[in-house]
Order: structure tokens, then sequence, then C-alpha cells
């Protein structure tokens, strides 16, 4: 991805789990203390799946998000990928032509240990074929003082980070404007990632005291303090 650099220095870093932890521009996550590159909701073959069921939906999507994880890979060299959970959209994904992008993406990152923690979607379209050697583990995968989930819940003793909602904040800009913005969602115990997969939607977080909230932001990440009449 040309510019990721550029696109990297425009990363929040913050403190989560008692660990200091980055949010980057790309709706990924960056375990620091670990080098672990952490995303949710891929969403790969959505778009195919659409297809297979007859909606007529553009092309090019699983490649689009294989080559921005590609360019984050690149730029971090992470010791591990984790996906948080609906790395496949659905049993449609599992077709030849995007289990073969995702095959050719895998080879070029032969060396890097990758993990699914099991999500909804990742149940209905089935494991990962055992050539892709991703490995799978169930909710919640707890890693020191970290539990990896793909539904955002509370865990007593452990900070949660999830998916699984693909949160947006909206702001409102007077009268009838207003702008959802993708968003890294913090209270106390949870970190809820926004969903990586271009091709996914959001929904609107509903903040309450205390939370903070990352907006991503023209390929940047913007603070939205609470009384920048955000919901």
């Amino acid at each position: 991805m040309k510019g990721t650099g550029a696109h990297l220095a425009r990363s929040l870093d913050f403190e989560f789990g008692g660990a200091p932890w980055r949010a980057l521009p790309q709706r990924a996550a960056f375990w620091l203390a670990r080098r672990w590159l952490v995303v949710a909701d891929a969403h790969l073959g959505k778009a195919a799946t659409f297809r297979a069921r007859g909606v007529p939906v553009p092309q090019g999507t699983t490649l689009a998000n294989l080559a921005r994880l590609a360019a984050l890979i690149e730029a971090l060299q992470p010791q591990r990928l984790v996906f948080l959970g609906d790395l496949l959209h659905a049993r449609e994904a599992q077709g030849a032509g995007t289990m073969r992008q995702f095959a050719q993406w895998r080879a070029q990152h032969a060396h890097l240990p990758m993990t699914l923690v099991e999500g909804n979607h990742d149940r209905h379209a089935g494991a990962p074929p055992p050539e892709l050697d991703i490995e799978v583990v169930g909710e919640p995968w707890l890693v020191h003082d970290i539990a990896f989930c793909h539904h955002p819940q509370w865990l007593d003793g452990a900070g949660v980070v999830a998916g699984h909602l693909h949160p947006c904040v909206r702001l409102h800009g007077g009268a009838n404007d207003t702008l959802r913005l993708p968003c890294f969602w913090l209270r106390a115990g949870l970190l809820t990632l926004p969903a990586f997969g271009e091709f996914t939607g959001g929904a609107a977080i509903v903040r309450e005291a205390g939370d903070r909230v990352l907006a991503v932001a023209d390929e940047r990440l913007i603070e939205i303090p609470a009384e920048a009449g955000a919901v």
C-alpha cells in the first residue's frame, strides 16, 4: 500500500490492560509489548458471497483487504497476526477464487504465525483450510492479562480486546448534518476494534462517561472528546 509508513505516523498510542497499544488508521491495533498485529472482522469473501446469492456487488474487496494487511505486516514486522473473529464471511467465501487469493497471500507471509479467535461468521463459514496454517481458538483466548475475544464482554482480571460490533461514532454538525466514522472504543476493561474489512458497514456506539473514542478520519486517528457532539 503506497504511503503506509506515513499513515502509520498518524497512529495514536494508548494504554490498555496495563500495556502500551497503538491504534492504526488502517483500522488495526498493535500490541507493542509483544509486537502482535490485531484485526477484527475482515469478512473476507463477503462480496463473493453476495454475488453467489445473486446480489451484484463489485469485485476486488478481498484483494484490497489482503493488500492492506500485507502493507501493515511489511511496515510493522509483527511477531503474530491475530484475527478477532469473522475472518471469512460465509460458506461461499470458501469458493475457489477467494481461497486462491487467500492462499497466495498466506504463502507470502508463511513465516508469520496467525491465530483466529472464532467468531459467529466463522462458525457458519467453516474453519480456514489447513493449508493456510491459521490456528483457530475459542473465546476468550487469554494471553497473560489480555483476553482476545470476538464478542465484547468483561472478564475478571483481564482486559478484553474484541470486535463484532463494527463500532462507528456519529458526529453531529448541526441541523440534520451528521457524519459516521469507524472508531476504536475504549471502556474500562474493554477495547472494541473497528471492522478491518472494507465491505462491512458499521453500528453507531452509545457512549458513556469515561469512554475514549478514537475515530478514523481521512487516514488518520482523532480522539473524539465527549463534548464534540458524538453519541
